[in-house]
């Protein structure tokens, strides 16, 4: 489904991405983790035109994604969920959502994509009518999160979204972004600080290290990789 080959990110003369390859398949979760500074988020803001590439390619669904404007790369099925939440604090949760239902996918699953949104995340159901800027850190995380859902997408990149939260809220949003992926098989690549649950729940992982990936493999081979362990897992 998606596929990046040897990409290259830089701002001006500093490099941000070195030669990053990687791929999702339909129907798969994969996790990029690394640590701060890496470069993980500069990848999802390469695959979704908001950082300059220098070199390589990127295609979804065999399409090359560079050719196409950021703009319209939603509506090619790509949700882009960045970390910060960023809902729109003004507006409420329903509008929220409605925002995000803008592609034409989302607009012909409208219904039923918020039905299921109210399924996995029943008090933003409850919280249908209250601004968004109202809500608490998890309940933005799960809004953002929903709101990218809204569209329908064939592919959802999750950046952070456990940052800042306490651990039983990440672990609730967690057990949300399992549920999402069991239920609707859509394809989700997920950057996660959470290594050990990121790599747990993935089909596959890559380790993201000052902007070049340094290992990849099946959630098996990296959690008894003895680097990942040191770096990570805290063993």
């Amino acid at each position: 489904m998606l596929e990046v080959a040897n990409l290259d990110v830089a701002y001006g003369r500093v490099p941000a991405l070195r030669g990053v390859s990687l791929r999702v398949g339909a129907g798969e979760l994969v996790a990029v983790v690394g640590p701060n500074g890496a470069g993980k988020s500069t990848l999802f803001n390469a695959i979704s035109g908001l950082a300059p590439v220098t070199s390589g390619a990127i295609r979804f669904e065999g399409r090359d994604l560079l050719s196409v404007p950021p703009a319209r790369r939603a509506h090619l099925g790509i949700a882009h969920v960045p970390e910060g939440r960023q809902v729109f604090p003004s507006l409420t949760v329903r509008e929220n959502l409605e925002m995000g239902a803008y592609t034409s996918s989302g607009r012909a699953a409208w219904a039923e994509n918020l039905e299921s949104i109210y399924t996995w995340f029943p008090v933003l159901a409850q919280r249908e009518r209250q601004a968004a800027g109202t809500l608490s850190g998890g309940e933005q995380q799960m809004l953002a999160i929903a709101r990218g859902l809204a569209s329908a997408p064939k592919l959802l990149l999750l950046d952070e979204p456990s940052m800042g939260l306490a651990p039983a809220v990440a672990d609730e949003i967690f057990d949300r972004i399992v549920a999402i992926h069991r239920d609707r098989s859509v394809s989700i690549l997920l950057v996660e600080q959470r290594v050990a649950e990121a790599l747990h729940f993935a089909d596959r992982g890559y380790v993201l290290e000052a902007g070049s990936v340094i290992l990849e493999g099946d959630h098996a081979t990296l959690k008894h990789d003895d680097r990942v362990r040191r770096a990570y897992l805290g063993l």
